[in-house]
Parts: structure tokens; C-alpha cells; sequence
């Protein structure tokens, strides 16, 4: 029995696709919503139908072991899994994909392939999971020639630190095979993004992605204690140490160095105890402000809640939670240590002193599954397969994407109705129909929150991607304008680079272009993620 192929064009694996149930109230929804009687649906690509441009690369007989010209896995790694990589995937573009794909096991080989690069002056753009939704592994389009390194052979926990509580993890495990092997030892990285099913530890790293946790380490920058990472130039580790103030932290230009200065191939990162002790609520306010004052409350409290997740009306509508009109809080503590009871009634009269009404409240001790039902089980579930419904909304026309942003608590108010505001005029103007734009908190701190939009706009099947974009820009441009940061935890890529150029300060860029030079002289890695090539490399 042959093993399971991810899609190529989509989320999951082949085969792996929504029920009948969902996919009835999809259309449903979205053809009500939209005054449509029914959607023209595109069926997905197949490997067969794509006419892929020959390699351009001839594989050394020392790497061939490792390397593949495989159509499906030239296919697979041209995209990652953002809505202009859906729609150029149902359209049938796959004009620019890598010419040869390597899978190494080990840092040598690893070291082999870039000194091929090095020698040829082929374009390298490390793989992890391929979930990237910003343009942040695909192949330039005026690259000559191009290797893609999938990391996802290197896959295993190499040794545990129980006294200090770290784990020696290889970079390409995927968040399922690191926890499985964790699991035994009563171990857990507690690291869960929406991606956990697919995308890898090194990926994590490589881009500062955000979990699920609300509170306190909300990135993986707070797991990490060290970092192998092999460039051009030779292989850095850096040291294991909890802390230390001696000079500029290494580990700080590996986190969310996006593939440009090398590739991440091992971690030390912080493991925890599994938790036994949960106590969880849903609430429900009647004005959205007032609900974001109880969050903020609840951030500046010192009660560090695993999940506070605030979802807005059209989101927790959008979630089968509300009517529309109600905003809706799912909130949850965990500890391997200790009951929380205590924590979560503090959480409840902070929202009762803003006109929250709590709706459902559990707790308990041991692996229950409390939090997985009710009203905030809905929630959990709908989240968890939204990446499947890109696909058949894609399939459909509808164009449907998420950004994030963290900004901080006065601005907040401002930022939250303009961009909310901008974004459904710009549909209106760009598609001619009203759309959909909603928004959550995803994680708060003390003196902000990470504000998480969603927008569904019905489309044209021959202008999807142009649309996209003019729709995007609008949004991503008011964000800017009105104090939030470009992403809190989907990366730069290449689909962020302006907004980004703009944010960071200009003599930082020059900072980071240096390093870039002296670690990736010839400038290979990853060209036009985070900076641009200097002028006259021959690069792109």
C-alpha cells in the first residue's frame, strides 16, 4: 500500500476532503450570502494536466540519492498555502516551479547540496511544511535555476534534558511526529498553530510563528534555547544557556531569519509537562468595545489565561456561535500543576465588571475533553478545518483570506473599525458585491493584542489573483496607517516585503543586508524574502 500524498494544490492529503455536511453548508451560506443561486465549481488540477517546463538542473551523481525531478514534487513545493497559491494552483499555473527537489537526512548532506548551489549558482529556497501563506517559499519567477531543500526527513527527537526541561528536536519534524515522540516521557512542546498537522519545527523557527496560547510563550521565540544552523559559510551553533546578557543574542538573527541566512537544522527548544488541570468558559457581551476592555483587563491582571480568544460578531457568527449581533469569548487555563478554579472566576468578574454574561463554564483535572465540546468545542472545530475550506471556496470563486497584526491598546479601537471598514469598501469597489470581513484577538498582552481579520469576497475565475491583491493592499494599508505591525505571526515572505520595508528601521535593514552578505556572499538563499538582492548579483 503505497503512503499518502499531500495535495498539490490544497491543504491536507489527497483524498482528504470536506464531508457532505460541510460542504453543503458552504455553499449554502456563502451562495445566500452572496444572492448567488449556485457557484461554478473548478475541479482540482491533476499532476497529468500541468505542463511543466523542463528542469534546467542536471543532478550530480554524488546527490542523486536525495535530489528528485519528480513532477509531483516539483508541483508540491512550487507554493505554499496562501489564497494566491490556491488560485494560480486551480488555474493551472505552475509556470515557475523548483527544477530539482532534495531531501537530505543529515548535516552533511545538507552541506553537499549548498556547496553544489555555491559552485553552479543555483537559487536554494528551504522547505519545511510548505504552509507558508506569504509567499515565503516559492521559487522567484526570474530565478534561472532553482533547489528546493524539504527538511522533512530530518524528523527526529535526538535527546531530552529532563532535569532542565529541553529537548534536542531536528528541524523538519512536523508538530505531530515531534509531540508523538515526546508523548511517552509525559512530555510536550505546547506548540499548536493552526498549521501543527503539517508545518515544522524549523519552520516555526524560521519564521517567529505564534501558537495557540494566548499568554506568556505565545511565540516560538519563548521555547527556544539553541539553534544549529547551516549556511554557505559553515555550520553555527549557538549556546545552551536560560539566559544570558553577553551581547547581542545569536539566536535573535536565526528567529524569523525566513531561509535568507541558512537553514535551521536542529533546536534546543523548552518542553513542559503535559497539563492535567484545565478550567474553561465561554462568555458572551453584547458590545464588542466592551468586550476587548474585559480582554485587556484580563491581560493586565497577571492571570495569564491559555486561551482568550475574542471573537468579534460577524466571527463568532462566521462560527455557527451567535447571531451577528453578540461577541463571544472562549476562555481557558491549563496547568500540569495545580487547579485553577480560582484563576478562571477572577477571569469571569473582570468580564461580568464589562456586561459579559458567562454562557458555559467546566473544569477539571486529568485528559478531559471539556474544552473540545459546547459552544467553544464549535469554535475549536471550525477552526481546526478551515484550511480545507480554502480549497473548495477557491474552487468557487470566492476569495477568501486572513492577516494579522499586533497593536497596542489605545490604538486598538481606531485600528479595528477602520481596517474593518477599509477592507469592505474595497471589495464592494473591487468585485462589485458586499463581502465578509471579520476579526478575532488571538493572543493579548499587558499592552496590546494580536487582532486576526478575515475577509470572503465572491470573485472572478479570471481575475482571482488581481483582485486578491487590490483587495489586500487596501487592508494591509490601513493596518500600517493606524499603528499595527505588518504581521504578528505569518511571517514576511515576499507577499509582506513593502509593508515591512517600511516598518523596519532603514539603518536595520542595512544591518541585516551585512550579515546576509557575509553569511550568504553570493545572496542564494531565499532571494526577495526580507531584502532584495544588491544590484548586479545576477541572483534575480
Amino acid at each position: 500500500m503505497s503512503a499518502r500524498r499531500r495535495k498539490f494544490w490544497g491543504w491536507g492529503y489527497e483524498g482528504d476532503i470536506l464531508s457532505k455536511e460541510e460542504l453543503s453548508w458552504l455553499e449554502e451560506t456563502w451562495a445566500a450570502f452572496f444572492g448567488v443561486d449556485q457557484f461554478e465549481v473548478t475541479p482540482p488540477p491533476t499532476v497529468e494536466e500541468i505542463d511543466l517546463p523542463p528542469p534546467r538542473l542536471s543532478i550530480p551523481s554524488q546527490l542523486a540519492a536525495i535530489c528528485t525531478t519528480e513532477p509531483y514534487e516539483r508541483l508540491r513545493h512550487t507554493y505554499g498555502a496562501s489564497f494566491p497559491d490556491s488560485a494560480r494552483a486551480f488555474a493551472r499555473d505552475f509556470s515557475h516551479p523548483p527544477d530539482v527537489v532534495a531531501y537530505p537526512r543529515n548535516v552533511q548532506e545538507i552541506t553537499a547540496l549548498l556547496d553544489w548551489c555555491y559552485a553552479q549558482g543555483i537559487v536554494t529556497i528551504p522547505f519545511g511544511g510548505g504552509t507558508s501563506v506569504v509567499g515565503g517559499v516559492e521559487p522567484p519567477p526570474v530565478a534561472e535555476r532553482v533547489l528546493t531543500i524539504d527538511l522533512t526527513r530530518m524528523q527526529r527527537v535526538l535527546e531530552i534534558d529532563e532535569a532542565s526541561q529541553v529537548a534536542l528536536i531536528e528541524a523538519g519534524a512536523a508538530g505531530p511526529v515531534l509531540e508523538e515522540q515526546l508523548r511517552p516521557g509525559g512530555w510536550t512542546l505546547r506548540f499548536f498553530p493552526q498549521s501543527f498537522e503539517f508545518s515544522t519545527l524549523g519552520g516555526w523557527i524560521a519564521t517567529r510563528a505564534g501558537g495557540h496560547f494566548a499568554t506568556l510563550a505565545t511565540h516560538i521565540d519563548d521555547l527556544v534555547e539553541s539553534v544549529e544552523l547551516v549556511t554557505p559559510r559553515g555550520v553555527i551553533v549557538s549556546p545552551r544557556f536560560p539566559a544570558s546578557g553577553a551581547g547581542p543574542d545569536p539566536l535573535r538573527l536565526w528567529l524569523g531569519s525566513e531561509g535568507i541566512l541558512g537553514l535551521i537544522t536542529r533546536a534546543w527548544v523548552r518542553i513542559v509537562r503535559r497539563p492535567r488541570f484545565r478550567a474553561s468558559a465561554s462568555v458572551r457581551f453584547e458590545e464588542f468595545e466592551k468586550a476587548s476592555e474585559a480582554v485587556r483587563a484580563i491581560a493586565q491582571a497577571g492571570l495569564y489565561p491559555a486561551n482568550c480568544r475574542l471573537l468579534d460578531p460577524w466571527e463568532s457568527l462566521g462560527s455557527g456561535l451567535g447571531n451577528g449581533r453578540q461577541a463571544f469569548l472562549v476562555l481557558t487555563f491549563e496547568s500540569a500543576d495545580h487547579a485553577l478554579d480560582p484563576w478562571l472566576q477572577r477571569a469571569l468578574e473582570l468580564c461580568a465588571d464589562y456586561g459579559g454574561a458567562t454562557e458555559s463554564q467546566a473544569s477539571e483535572s486529568g485528559p478531559g475533553e471539556s474544552h473540545r465540546q459546547g459552544a467553544a468545542g464549535r469554535w475549536r472545530q471550525r477552526f481546526l478545518r478551515m484550511p480545507w475550506y480554502r480549497e473548495a471556496m477557491t474552487a468557487r470563486s470566492i476569495i477568501t483570506d486572513t492577516f494579522e497584526t499586533a497593536v497596542t491598546w489605545e490604538r486598538f479601537p481606531r485600528l479595528y473599525e477602520q481596517v474593518r471598514l477599509t477592507t469592505a469598501q474595497a471589495i464592494r469597489e473591487v468585485t462589485g458585491k458586499a463581502g465578509w470581513v471579520s476579526c478575532r484577538l488571538t493572543h493579548v498582552y499587558p499592552d496590546g493584542a494580536a487582532a486576526y481579520f478575515t475577509f470572503c469576497a465572491l470573485g472572478k475565475k479570471e481575475a482571482l489573483v488581481q483582485q486578491f491583491w487590490e483587495i489586500k493592499r487596501a487592508a494591509l494599508n490601513a493596518v500600517t496607517e493606524h499603528g499595527g505591525t505588518i504581521t504578528h505571526h505569518h511571517a514576511v515572505g515576499r507577499d509582506h516585503r513593502p509593508w515591512y520595508d517600511r516598518e523596519r528601521p532603514m539603518l536595520f535593514a542595512e544591518a541585516l543586508r551585512a550579515t546576509k552578505q557575509a553569511l550568504d556572499p553570493r545572496w542564494l538563499l531565499n532571494p526577495g524574502v526580507l531584502l532584495d538582492p544588491p544590484a548586479g548579483s545576477g541572483v534575480i
